[in-house]
């Protein structure tokens, strides 16, 4: 499956799935394509369907929440504003990354002062780093992003959450896979980070999920 794990620095929802597809294609995969994506990811992944279904076969979305299915404080987690908006005013680095693997990690984010994963995500930081301006943007983008139509016929979803996501309530997942009538499953113990905190589970998800859509009767898209 081809992963999208979140937004380009400066992308906008609606315009960033067009470089989705030569990227892939450059890579030496052709569509249609099977997409994995969490979070901000997913937002991309479900309006490059709506706009190009012939290039989507099936999506799996995780952790994720778009309008009008969920409210604001549960998109983004209310109790969260105080320390985003202190990170946004102090930056830094290591100070970055801690607080994005607490808010995102059920498993790792209790103690990061010292962890080896915490330095290299410091180090990815430091490697590709995000300005605050362009964090800014990608909160903007995913408080505006409008879920868009899904039609009779539409990629096949798969709709997974982590019931420990400090991030954003669980409940956006299970109300988008509700309304677009879509598989759903939640891990009892994982946080928004769904493949850091228990890849194996997710991989088994998928699996199982891909299994049972072979089995069953493909329907027109017409």
């Amino acid at each position: 499956m081809a992963p999208i794990s979140g937004c380009a620095a400066r992308c906008r929802c609606k315009a960033w799935w067009r470089r989705a597809a030569p990227t892939c294609a450059r890579a030496g995969r052709e569509g249609p394509y099977d997409l994995l994506a969490l979070s901000l990811g997913a937002m991309v992944a479900v309006q490059w369907q709506a706009s190009y279904p012939d290039e989507v076969a099936r999506c799996v979305l995780l952790n994720t929440s778009m309008r009008p299915f969920s409210r604001f404080y549960q998109r983004l987690r209310w109790q969260n504003y105080p320390a985003i908006v202190r990170q946004l005013v102090l930056g830094g680095a290591r100070r970055q990354e801690q607080l994005a693997l607490r808010l995102t990690s059920a498993v790792h984010g209790r103690d990061t002062r010292d962890s080896e994963l915490l330095k290299r995500w410091v180090d990815f930081h430091n490697e590709f780093p995000v300005s605050r301006l362009n964090a800014l943007r990608q909160l903007a983008a995913a408080a505006r992003f409008h879920a868009p139509q899904r039609g009779q016929g539409g990629a096949p979803l798969l709709v997974l959450a982590g019931a420990r996501d400090g991030l954003v309530d669980p409940l956006c997942s299970q109300r988008l896979a509700q309304a677009w009538g879509a598989d759903y499953r939640v891990h009892p113990e994982a946080g928004h980070d769904l493949p850091l905190d228990d890849g194996p589970w997710v991989a088994q998800q998928v699996a199982q999920w891909l299994a049972t859509a072979e089995k069953k009767p493909r329907t027109s898209r017409g």
